[in-house]
């Protein structure tokens, strides 16, 4: 794609890939990303087309150091697990999540089809983002090269 070129979304191919390791990897097999912004050639935030199939999670639970990220439903009715509990949200609400807040949050679907978010990201150089449920973080290196790590530093 070329600068203020139209495209269609359903157009990009879908990618379930993950850079969880095992044994989280499997929780993301369920959600597919189609990466908007990247198609439009944006560089300063990203922009995923999300379907999260019923069973399926966006992610596990996270919060982010210097990211900003937002979520807006387009259709069904995900889950929003975060520190005060869980809430259902309907197609049309948004959340957002403020980077350096260490709430975490993913969205579940447990409904019957699938869930579709629009998620729009910062793309923060150094990000961290912290997994509090699980022993998991994931940042730069030293080598500058992100990675997942448990949260004493060891590699996975």
């Amino acid at each position: 794609m070329t600068a203020a070129t139209p495209f269609d979304p359903l157009g990009l191919p879908e990618s379930n890939a993950t850079g969880y390791p095992e044994p989280y990897a499997a929780t993301a097999r369920l959600r597919w990303n189609r990466r908007l912004g990247d198609a439009a050639g944006l560089t300063q935030f990203g922009v995923n087309l999300t379907r999260i199939a019923p069973g399926g999670q966006s992610s596990q639970r996270h919060w982010h150091l210097k990211e900003d990220e937002f979520v807006y439903v387009l259709e069904g009715e995900p889950v929003l697990h975060t520190d005060a509990g869980e809430q259902l949200l309907r197609p049309g609400q948004c959340v957002g999540f403020p980077a350096g807040h260490p709430d975490g949050h993913c969205l579940i679907n447990r409904g019957d089809r699938d869930v579709l978010l629009l998620v729009v990201g910062s793309r923060m150089p150094g990000e961290v983002s912290t997994y509090p449920d699980i022993d998991m973080q994931v940042g730069p290196g030293a080598d500058g090269v992100r990675r997942f790590t448990r949260k004493d530093g060891t590699p996975y």
